[in-house]
């Protein structure tokens, strides 16, 4: 049953969760075990950076679904291998019906994989150059209605901004929101959540990359 007010659902095990896993299986997995949970390596950032980019217009559950063909069509989204990405990949990508046939999107991966080479040779990482834009912890966990309400932060609009400039394609400041949210640079799940500590002690311990 879900509660308005606090925004969690008790599942079957009799634990509160956020509301949004919906109680299907694949999503209630990434709840628990990925969302939220801080991450490091480039590689997994910029599968982030690319899936939230393609889940513009659709649903998380749509990309989630899709992730292992994302992962098989994309070379695991090893950044250097993506960026020599060219008109044959893709076309092969336009013809993929295993994910989300958008050349626009596409392209925009191959060109974000050209851009995150650029930035590593500047910030030495993609992970030391997004965590340097990690948001401050509240002193208070934020209430569900904010949590609700939050669709960008101000942290994830700046790093929107700076990678536009430097010729990122689809990272608008709402998916450099999810992005955060995702990769664990702010711990976005409710209060009584069964999972939130967890991420709260994985954050404690994670040593963030520095430049």
């Amino acid at each position: 049953m879900t509660d308005v007010d606090d925004g969690l659902v008790t599942g079957a095990d009799g634990k509160p969760r956020c509301f949004w896993h919906g109680g299907l299986a694949d999503y209630l997995a990434y709840h628990d075990e990925e969302w939220g949970r801080p991450i490091a390596d480039d590689t997994r950032l910029f599968e982030k950076i690319c899936l939230e980019g393609f889940q513009s217009g659709l649903s998380w559950l749509t990309i989630l679904r899709k992730r292992e063909n994302f992962r098989a069509a994309f070379a695991g989204f090893d950044i250097a291998t993506v960026a020599r990405f060219g008109d044959g990949d893709v076309a092969r990508l336009l013809a993929d019906p295993g994910i989300v046939r958008h050349r626009g999107k596409i392209e925009a991966a191959i060109n974000n994989a050209r851009c995150a080479e650029r930035l590593i040779e500047e910030e030495g990482s993609l992970g030391a150059f997004l965590w340097s834009y990690e948001p401050q912890e509240p002193k208070e966990p934020l209430d569900a209605t904010t949590l609700r309400a939050r669709t960008v932060l101000p942290e994830a609009a700046a790093v929107s901004k700076l990678l536009k400039k430097k010729g990122w394609r689809f990272v608008g400041p709402t998916t450099m929101t999810a992005l955060f949210q995702a990769a664990g640079l702010v711990n976005d799940h409710f209060v009584g959540c069964v999972v939130r500590a967890e991420v709260d002690a994985a954050r404690a311990a994670f040593e963030r990359p520095r430049r």
